[in-house]
């Protein structure tokens, strides 16, 4: 890590603000657009992001970042335009917020270790004027990292097991629950039940400190680096995979793992 930050590019940031405003008042395309027509851009935008971190591409990170910005940007523009709020208003916002909610770094307050930092920041989130510690996680978040952040805020307050060993057992209890729903053929709720058995799952991994969004990720990755190579090789073969058999996949797939595919 450094320990001399380079200049903040003020002047570069005010062109790249004038560039966007240009774009909204000259481009059709941008005059067009609403809150609401960018936000899917917008989600896409931050998986990019998490894939440049995720591969470990500085380059397309760097990349990335930019247009996530762009759309920082096109908002507060968008804002702007309709009277809503200015990208000053974002900047003032956002600089008050981590002041405030810093007090070991910008006031008297004293905190020992990030467990300590992060009981203090729910503290002040819910003096903020919340209703629920479980205020202000997005609906819209990927339903394990919602799972996640749900349990971590009600850990937060002393709601949480007191051990692995406790939610394991939960976790088995879940699985029980799955299996004699899938038994007696009931329908109505073995969604439900499949539900509590992943939700008892994330408490594990987060005892274990595993983010199981990660986790997923990662297998689902790996999952398609062994079926691609599968494919490759079948094709390879002058074959189909179509008219291939599980036992001649198996075998490839196996074969990729020798591989550390």
């Amino acid at each position: 890590m450094r320990n001399r930050y380079p200049p903040v590019p003020t002047g570069d940031l005010k062109r790249f603000v004038h560039i966007v405003r240009r774009l909204r008042r000259e481009c059709p395309w941008d005059r067009e657009q609403t809150h609401r027509s960018i936000r899917h851009s917008l989600i896409e935008e931050t998986y990019e992001v998490v894939e440049a971190l995720d591969t470990g591409n500085v380059d397309e990170l760097k990349s990335e970042l930019g247009d996530l910005l762009l759309h920082i940007v096109m908002h507060a523009t968008i804002a702007e335009q309709d009277g809503e709020f200015t990208l000053q208003d974002i900047v003032d916002g956002i600089t008050k917020k981590l002041v405030r909610r810093h007090p070991h770094v910008f006031g008297g307050k004293k905190a020992r270790n990030t467990e300590e930092v992060k009981k203090n920041w729910e503290r002040l989130k819910m003096s903020e004027g919340r209703n629920s510690v479980l205020e202000g996680i997005p609906k819209h978040l990927p339903a394990l990292q919602r799972a996640l952040r749900v349990q971590e805020r009600a850990a937060k307050v002393g709601f949480d097991w007191k051990s692995k060993k406790d939610v394991w057992k939960k976790v088995s209890e879940e699985v029980e629950e799955l299996r004699k729903s899938l038994q007696k053929g009931l329908k109505s709720n073995r969604e439900e039940e499949f539900g509590d058995f992943l939700f008892a799952l994330v408490n594990y991994a987060r005892f274990i400190d595993i983010n199981p969004e990660n986790a997923l990720r990662s297998a689902v990755e790996k999952f398609s680096r062994r079926f691609k190579y599968i494919e490759g090789e079948i094709k390879r073969q002058g074959k189909d995979i179509h008219s291939s058999d599980l036992e001649e996949m198996d075998g490839l797939w196996n074969e990729a793992k020798k591989k550390g595919l």
